[in-house]
């Protein structure tokens, strides 16, 4: 499988803000994580498997929102982020993206409760939580606005930060993003949108790092990343409790070099980051450019 990248050196692309969670839960065979597959036809990274999320949006932001906020201040949010105010939109927005995304809502329910969406018991969403879902994602209706509809509370408390990457210069799009974990509710029932994202599967973050290096799954940087940090725990229960005790989440910044018609990403401390010569042989760390007719082949990146 092969990633196509395109990389504008003279291009001053502004950096977004954006958000992603990693949905987990206890499988038969240890812990599991939700991950999605982009849209082939995606003019970023297309194919790629990511976990739910994207951009914060003006949605995402407001006095409006810390009110229905379960256990976090947008003061708490922003100094665990280290931003001066306006943290808890990253939140807002993780939550947000993954209803639209993997129909999965992290919200209590008047009772306390993490609220169930299929009433029914057939495994799939009721009508009107489909209905809040494709209103949200069309930009029709904000999720603080179905909060207050169904008497929800978003379930911030649970949702605990963990990385912090950005996209390096050069790339057509850049996100400084943070990264969560959360418990996969046991009521909800996870499924791709169907055109952003075209698959899904829970996948075993030991077993997603080796498909990755088979050439099976085309995994992101930061998606390496995270499934090296969640792969040692047992449990759902074993990674909150590591992850809500993490008191600094370093930034990450790659750099990008096009050399020979390969775009390759290099992490601090990596041969070349400095500008010097990339080793032979780091194909692994290579996306193949979209202006080139050259095919190579992307696994995994390692990180430290």
């Amino acid at each position: 499988m092969t990633l196509t990248f395109r990389v504008d050196e003279s291009a001053d692309v502004p950096l977004r803000d954006a958000a992603t969670v990693v949905l987990a839960r206890d499988g038969v065979e240890g812990l599991e994580v939700f991950m999605l597959k982009r849209n082939m036809n995606s003019d970023f990274v297309g194919g790629a498997y990511v976990f739910p999320g994207g951009g914060v949006d003006a949605e995402d932001r407001g006095d409006d929102l810390e009110p229905l906020c379960e256990g976090r201040t947008d003061a708490d949010a922003s100094a665990a982020i280290g931003v001066d105010a306006g943290g808890l939109a990253f939140w807002v927005a993780a939550i947000r993206e993954c209803f639209e995304e993997a129909g999965v809502l992290l919200a209590y329910d008047p009772s306390g409760a993490i609220v169930e969406l299929d009433g029914d018991g057939d495994g799939a969403a009721d009508d009107r939580w489909g209905e809040h879902r494709t209103a949200v994602d069309r930009g029709d209706r904000r999720l603080v606005e179905v909060c207050e509809a169904e008497h929800l509370r978003l379930a911030v408390d649970g949702m605990h930060h963990f990385g912090n990457w950005v996209t390096p210069e050069g790339s057509p799009r850049r996100y400084d993003t943070h990264f969560f974990v959360a418990a996969a509710p046991a009521g909800q029932t996870p499924v791709h949108d169907d055109h952003e994202t075209i698959d899904h599967e829970w996948v075993r973050p030991a077993d997603g790092i080796a498909r990755a290096l088979a050439g099976e799954l085309n995994l992101l940087p930061p998606t390496i990343a995270s499934l090296r940090a969640v792969e040692p725990f047992d449990t759902v229960a074993d990674l909150l409790d590591a992850a809500a005790a993490i008191t600094e989440v370093p930034r990450i910044v790659p750099r990008i070099r096009l050399v020979d018609e390969l775009v390759y990403l290099l992490l601090p401390g990596d041969p070349g980051f400095d500008g010097g010569p990339i080793e032979p042989g780091t194909d692994t760390r290579a996306w193949q450019h979209a202006d080139s007719d050259r095919t190579t082949g992307f696994g995994s990146v390692p990180t430290r």
